[in-house]
């Protein structure tokens, strides 16, 4: 009687041999940076609706112009914010070259006679 033989099963459990491992210390691509950023400006900027419906609501059910004014109030900065947000980067490693080369004094122009035109 042949012995059937099982594959190994290595050192990951079967669900987590599904998952791809994470082995370097490589930012994300920018593609998964991107849709990042757009996924917060999504989030945010979702708000701005349920805001404007809620002072519909507010105004209809306690007739109270200044609570629905402070409600729209509060939803007017959320797309400044949204893309304020949205554009910030990861923030920077110790590895990332710095771009100053830190010649600071060195004048801009150098002083001294110059001709001028008459």
């Amino acid at each position: 009687m042949p012995v059937e033989h099982k594959p190994s099963r290595g050192f990951f459990r079967p669900a987590a041999a599904e998952h791809a491992v994470l082995i370097t210390e490589a930012a994300p691509s920018l593609e998964d940076q991107h849709r990042a950023r757009v996924r917060r400006y999504t989030f945010i900027m979702a708000f701005r609706i349920p805001c404007l419906i809620l002072a519909a609501v507010a105004y209809s059910a306690f007739e109270n112009p200044l609570l629905s004014i402070l409600i729209i109030a509060a939803s007017v900065p959320l797309p400044w914010i949204a893309v304020l947000i949205a554009n910030d980067r990861p923030p920077r490693t110790k590895q990332e070259p710095s771009r100053w080369d830190g010649h600071s004094s060195q004048a801009a122009i150098e002083s001294g006679q110059r001709k001028t035109l008459e």
